[in-house]
């Protein structure tokens, strides 16, 4: 699963980043290996940054984000491509993708039990 996090640095120690559109850097991160690409937010300081954030999160082909706060704009389009995202997140990247490995493990665990 390919992950998409929202960050105020460059690495799986830095915090998630509160603002969506502003934050400085997203990791492309590979859930299993924990694998990443930092990709530097070329639009932090520009309007409407968390529509063309979520326009470029959506074109490389992520399954999830996390971030800290999100707009209606950038949950629309990510959701319109299929993106689950989960908000309201802190903590360091690498505790939010230890937390989301945890969730998707029980959903699958809890899946046949219905």
């Amino acid at each position: 699963m390919k992950v998409g996090v929202i960050a105020e640095g460059d690495n799986l120690g830095a915090l998630v980043g509160e603002d969506f559109g502003h934050s400085p850097y997203f990791l492309m991160v590979d859930l299993d290996t924990y694998d990443y690409t930092v990709v530097q937010n070329e639009f932090s300081e520009k309007e409407m940054a968390g529509y063309k954030v979520a326009e470029a999160i959506a074109s490389l082909k992520v399954d999830a984000v996390i971030c800290g706060g999100i707009g209606m704009h950038g949950l629309e389009i990510l959701q319109k491509a299929g993106i689950r995202v989960w908000y309201d997140a802190d903590g360091t990247v690498e505790e939010n993708l230890d937390d989301l490995k945890r969730r998707i493990e029980l959903e699958k665990k809890f899946e046949g039990k219905q």
